[in-house]
């Protein structure tokens, strides 16, 4: 059991960070006072504006979690039973979940070492083998944008249906234009771990002004315009609380200042870690300016990651692995899988660094010495 004294403060690998300011408690007072406690309220639409105008798209839904918002995507996309939908191989199970709630098939593609991202040629060949797809998802992980131009112009050529998983990377820019926003649908997550967080909470954003109006609807239970209580489809309890939205506004307003320190400890690793033989740096690339969400690293030497988390754990310092594939899953393995192992490799390879902005200069030092001393 760690035991804490001054000098082995706990160290998350990114946690929850409020404004100084309170600017969250501002919109939670007036919540309160105005008695704004249920779902909806002034907090919900104002984020769902704020938000849009923040990544520069016309309309967005603010609902329960970003794997509510991936669902949302899909059903809006027409995605069904029995229809495949391309997906990401390299992320967190939220992103390919969705595709099994609408009784869908995932086929998963591989990534490439360039992005870390799916891989557009192994994208045209899951086309050539799956021409009838219904919709594409990519992810853009740990803040890192995917080579969108080459994805836009395959789901174009094969008039298919993109959907971008921003959970990652609100804020990260692609040859100038938010992630998020590029393609047919875009997903953002708020989750306690996130570049910014309502605790919980998620955003569908879209230029399809009809397709969100019904994805509001959809998420109230889609209760039909009368007196009474009548449902003509399906609907879903995911919208978001005025309360949470309300955490949201705050924290949109230190997004920049997030993005602006998350850059600071990447920098610094990369300064402190990059000499070490074998260390190599998540890769960013001169058309993406990343959010750099998480600062990661692969290792090709004799130091291999669990030496690093369980060095780093032993001082009360949380890291984690790179996300380990869908296709690895023993959920998923039976699906369809197209590309090599560039994926695989990452995550066998791969280490996710303590990367919350709450962290001083004097905590960076700590890890890096953790991490040296295995060099040594």
């Amino acid at each position: 059991m760690i035991t804490q004294n001054v000098n082995n403060k706990r160290i998350y690998l990114s946690s929850p960070h409020m404004s100084e300011e309170g600017y969250e408690m501002q919109y939670i007072k007036e919540a309160f006072e105005t008695n704004w406690i249920a779902p909806l309220g002034p907090n919900v639409d104002g984020f769902e504006k704020e938000l849009a105008a923040y990544v520069g798209i016309g309309h967005a839904a603010a609902l329960s979690s970003g794997t509510a918002a991936m669902h949302m995507a899909l059903k809006a996309a027409g995605v069904g039973e029995g229809d495949i939908v391309f997906c990401q191989s390299l992320t967190f199970s939220g992103t390919a979940n969705p595709i099994i709630y609408q009784n869908a098939i995932p086929v998963f593609i591989d990534s490439n070492y360039e992005t870390w991202n799916m891989d557009p040629k192994a994208l045209q060949l899951a086309f050539k083998k799956y021409p009838e797809v219904k919709a594409v998802i990519v992810v853009h992980l740990y803040g890192l944008s995917a080579d969108m131009d080459k994805i836009i112009e395959l789901c174009k050529e094969h008039n298919v249906i993109l959907i971008e998983d921003a959970a990652e990377s609100l804020g990260t820019k692609y040859r100038g234009k938010h992630t998020g926003t590029i393609g047919d649908y875009g997903v953002f997550s708020f989750n306690g771990n996130k570049i910014i967080t309502t605790s919980g909470g998620g955003m569908l954003v879209s230029n399809n002004e009809e397709r969100i109006a019904k994805v509001r609807f959809w998420s109230t239970q889609a209760r039909d315009k009368a007196r009474h209580y009548q449902h003509s489809e399906l609907g879903y309890n995911y919208r978001m609380s005025n309360i949470v939205a309300g955490i949201g506004r705050g924290q949109l307003k230190i997004l920049d200042r997030r993005i602006e320190k998350k850059k600071y400890i990447f920098e610094y690793y990369k300064r402190e870690l990059g000499s070490l033989e074998g260390i190599s740096f998540m890769p960013i690339n001169e058309w993406n300016e990343p959010n750099y969400w998480l600062s990661c690293i692969t290792l090709s030497g004799k130091v291999r990651p669990i030496d690093i988390i369980e060095a780093l754990e032993k001082e009360n310092i949380e890291s984690r692995p790179i996300w380990k594939p869908m296709h690895l899953q023993p959920f998923y393995e039976k699906y369809d899988y197209i590309g090599g192992d560039v994926s695989e490799k990452l995550f066998e390879n791969g280490v996710c660094l303590p990367s919350d902005t709450k962290m001083t200069d004097e905590d960076l030092d700590r890890v890096c010495c953790v991490i040296k001393k295995l060099w040594q």
